[in-house]
């Protein structure tokens, strides 16, 4: 049986890293780890040596060398002793402590061992140094090599390199083994990182936020909020036969005689009609049994002796809301997904559903950043107003988000740490400012220090490029309270936006949707789309977003010249539109709505 099996090492004491979970370790929004299992992914089959990690898909082997740490030799033992029921074929040896190592430079390992036939091909990095833990190894040779070594404790891996070996120079095979290898490596993940469009971006968020737990609430209490579970009538609409109509209930084909009682919405249901009898009903009323249909008062005339005849000429219809024509009992009314707005609610009431599982609403904590920012009194020399502050929890709540405060950060080393550590009582933190590469911007450093997972590293905008969106383990997500349905959950979401007022704001409304949307596994809303009349004006090699005026007659024109210090460039405007790279007049275009 010939195989392609991958042996990951991810155990072993990290002495010089204070003994922590080196493979744990996260840099450039990945764990060390899953860069390695990434890197391996076209093998057949792949075992993790080291401590048993839960989070591990079940077709992931695990297993763990004895002793426990007893160096690499005795790890490639123990990860081929669980690799049964291959006798030959190749087996990718990967450390898991080197976070640049990809799918395409294991690919090249493996088309050298197979154009070279050796027992072995290691990598060598930028020094011409082999790693002897990048490697691809006959499985024979492998275990030939084993056998010869009388005790596979704490041994160097040179002890197991055969004489028939090759090399190959690869990049991203420099290991992390000190706290500044990481920090060195977190900077230049950062660096390298490809901006993503701003749909390529919402579909991060929506599918790799973790989402809020669900809870069972009052249907009033949730708006802003989505649903958890479909949404399913307590009892029909109508519960009823109803009228649909002011007129007559009649039973038989007429003409009739009318009755002298009358049928109100809400009051005693007439008493049962005879053939060629009929009573005045309200549009609402419970129609008396006996009723043929009901006949709208246009449609009908009295003769001299008060006998009630339908009109010539006049269509022949059932006003009758029949039971359950809207919905029965335990009907769908609205899928999971669906945004509690006011007409959920109200069709919940109509449903007679008092209370609803949800995901949400989102609550949101707005961080300000910088020592220049200043929000009230008179301003020092250097200072600058806070203008973007006081109407953000104004446009947070347009998407159902609640904001729990709003405060300042100043530029301090630790202050985003504290931060981070205290969002305990939140979902989503809203940082403006900071994001960028210079001295002062301390949150991505903050965030790969909190081993966050990032979601949006850079984005291909203008404004907005210095936008990063992760989202932080544990914390205030994980709701755990008695309404609660779900244990699971993950920290609060960080989004990151420029400090430069208009791009902060134009990058939120682009982005803020669907942050709302991963949390509550809302359903995605539909893109709001027409005509930019003077797109070649604006566009250029990257997508921007500009402020725009509806037209009379449709579509829209945008601005072509950005002022982005302040908001000014918003008054007397509609909305934003999303220009794409390019584009020519006429194009159709994203529009965000201001109001």
């Amino acid at each position: 049986m010939t195989t392609l099996d991958a042996i990951v090492l991810a155990g072993g004491r990290a002495s010089r890293m204070g003994g922590v979970d080196k493979p744990a370790i996260v840099v450039g929004g990945q764990s060390m780890l899953d860069a390695a299992l990434a890197a391996v992914i076209d093998c057949d089959r792949t075992v993790v040596v080291g401590p048993h990690r839960p989070e591990l898909p079940p077709e992931i082997l695990q297993t763990q060398e004895i002793p426990a740490g007893a160096g690499p030799v005795a790890a490639i033992a123990s990860g081929l002793g669980a690799l049964t029921g291959a006798t030959t074929g190749l087996v990718v040896v990967l450390a898991a402590d080197m976070p640049f190592l990809n799918a395409t430079a294991v690919r090249e390992l493996l088309s050298q061992a197979k154009e070279s036939g050796s027992d072995a091909v290691f990598a060598t990095d930028a020094s011409g140094r082999p790693q002897y833990l990048v490697g691809v190894w006959r499985r024979t040779a492998l275990l030939e090599a084993l056998n010869r070594l009388d005790s596979l404790v704490n041994r160097p891996m040179k002890a197991l390199v055969p004489v028939d070996t090759a090399t190959v120079a690869l990049p991203g095979v420099e290991d992390c083994d000190t706290p500044d290898d990481i920090g060195r490596a977190r900077v230049a993940a950062d660096r390298s990182a490809i901006p993503v469009s701003v749909d390529e971006a919402r579909d991060a968020l929506r599918q790799n936020i973790t989402r809020l737990p669900a809870r069972r609430l009052p249907v009033r209490a949730t708006r802003g909020a989505a649903l958890a579970e479909p949404l399913r009538a307590a009892d029909a609409l109508p519960r009823f036969d109803v009228s649909a109509m002011d007129g007559y209930a009649v039973c038989g084909d007429g003409p009739w005689t009318v009755r002298r009682d009358i049928g109100f919405a809400g009051g005693q249901r007439p008493v049962g009609l005879l053939d060629g009898e009929a009573v005045r009903i309200a549009t609402g009323a419970h129609v008396p049994d006996g009723t043929s249909t009901v006949v709208r008062d246009e449609f009908t005339t009295r003769d001299g002796d008060d006998r009630l005849h339908r009109l010539p000429d006049t269509p022949i219809r059932d006003d009758v809301r029949r039971r359950g024509t809207e919905w029965k009992l335990g009907d769908e009314v609205a899928p999971v997904g669906t945004p509690v707005t006011p007409a959920l609610v109200s069709v919940a009431a109509s449903a007679e559903v008092g209370t609803v599982s949800v995901r949400g609403p989102v609550r949101a904590r707005i961080v300000m950043t910088g020592d220049e920012i200043r929000g009230d009194g008179p301003l020092h020399p250097g200072q600058t107003r806070d203008s973007i502050g006081p109407v953000l929890p104004d446009l947070l709540s347009r998407y159902g988000i609640t904001t729990v405060d709003r405060v300042h950060l100043r530029d301090t080393a630790n202050a985003f740490d504290e931060v981070l550590g205290a969002a305990t009582d939140c979902d989503l933190l809203i940082v403006v400012g900071a994001t960028g590469g210079g001295a002062a911007d301390q949150l991505r450093s903050t965030l790969d220090r909190a081993e966050a997972r990032v979601l949006l590293r850079r984005l291909r905008l203008r404004p907005g490029g210095s936008t990063i969106a992760a989202q932080l383990s544990g914390g205030a997500a994980a709701d755990t309270g008695p309404e609660s349905t779900s244990q699971t959950a993950s920290g609060p979401v960080v989004l990151g936006l420029p400090g430069n007022p208009y791009a902060a704001v134009a990058t939120l409304l682009v982005l803020l949707g669907a942050v709302v949307e991963g949390l509550t596994g809302a359903i995605p809303a539909r893109p709001v789309l027409g005509p930019l009349i003077n797109a070649a004006e604006i566009s250029g090699p990257v997508a921007r977003i500009v402020p725009a005026r509806a037209l009379p007659e449709g579509g829209w024109i945008g601005d072509v010249h950005l002022r982005t210090a302040h908001l000014a460039g918003l008054l007397d405007r509609d909305g934003l539109v999303l220009v794409p790279a390019d584009a020519v007049d006429g194009s159709l275009v994203e529009f965000v709505p201001l109001r």
